[in-house]
């Protein structure tokens, strides 16, 4: 009855059960090869597959995993609706959101973005505009005299967090989330540690819109990085200058603005709302939640994919 539940309604995952069902037919044997390959890999007594069989199958594990990403409920509560142990949920969730990290974001049947660079040469390639902008996710407190504590503190919100780097198409797709940094690291240099500019000045011309925390890239990567306009008077402007830089900086930010709807659907998701867990496993769950959105707007644009 839960598995149907579930299945059945898409507010609870935020997934259709066509898509559900893909990312069966997809995850089902990857993680069936390795865990036969966890138990082959130490000395046994028994052979392979003997003794006590897996309660909770590979199904409800992945739909376990998804509904504690969407909704953030607990693991106690998840495996009072399973009928299992709380470990075997905390188990699950931990085998599952990883095989979901690794399979990047789809933008098409079989195509997945796994790289900045090919997310550079999938924009390259169709003469697209991609949109970027970082985005904060609130973490837990490091522990009094842990080393480099204080990184974790965004001085712009003043909150413990880790900054992702969110790229779009310009429609407001999500193409790639990139791996997370602490909360004290600025947009811009995030975007040169991930080797943007290197992309950018070497690779195909393409436009990326971002917004003044990325000013500064445009001339490091020959005009392709678009970022406001700066003000060339600081004082007593003139009236004509006024209403032409209001007029270039509204229409920047209505282009840019997709970049935000996107981070927007993100956060739908509870677990990037407030990360609740450890932050070694943030990572992982911020590439799990794109990929799985990019699966879901893409399989949207198809009308003829089963929902």
């Amino acid at each position: 009855m839960t598995r149907a539940a579930i299945v059945g309604s898409r507010r609870i995952t935020g997934l259709s059960a066509g898509v559900i069902a893909e990312l069966v037919a997809e995850l089902g044997p990857l993680w069936h090869e390795r865990q036969q390959a966890k138990l082959a890999s130490r000395p046994r007594q028994r052979r392979v597959g003997a003794g006590a069989k897996h309660r909770l199958v590979f199904v409800d594990r992945l739909l376990a995993t998804l509904v504690h990403l969407r909704h953030g409920v607990t693991h106690d509560m998840l495996a009072c609706w399973f009928g299992v142990d709380r470990s075997t949920i905390t188990r699950a969730v931990g085998e599952v959101r990883p095989l979901l990290a690794e399979r990047g974001c789809t933008i098409g049947p079989g195509v997945r973005l796994r790289t900045l660079a090919e997310v550079v040469d999938h924009l390259g390639a169709g003469e697209r505009t991609g949109i970027i902008d970082g985005t904060g996710i609130r973490v837990r407190r490091p522990a009094a005299g842990r080393r480099n504590r204080d990184t974790f503190i965004s001085g712009k919100n003043k909150q413990n967090a880790v900054r992702s780097m969110v790229v779009t198409d310009g429609e407001g797709r999500v193409l790639w989330c990139s791996p997370t940094e602490p909360g004290s690291c600025a947009d811009i240099t995030h975007a040169r540690q991930l080797g943007l500019v290197k992309l950018l000045a070497g690779g195909p011309v393409v436009e990326i819109l971002a917004d003044a925390g990325y000013q500064g890239l445009g001339a490091q990567t020959g005009g392709r990085v678009v970022t406001p306009p700066h003000r060339k008077f600081k004082k007593n402007a003139p009236d004509w200058y006024e209403e032409m830089h209001e007029r270039q900086r509204k229409t920047h930010s209505s282009r840019r603005i997709r970049v935000e709807h996107g981070i927007a659907h993100l956060k739908n998701w509870r677990a990037l709302a407030r990360h609740l867990g450890r932050r070694e496993h943030i990572c992982d769950t911020v590439q799990a939640v794109a990929g799985l959105l990019s699966h879901q707007q893409t399989a949207d644009l198809n009308p003829r994919r089963q929902r």
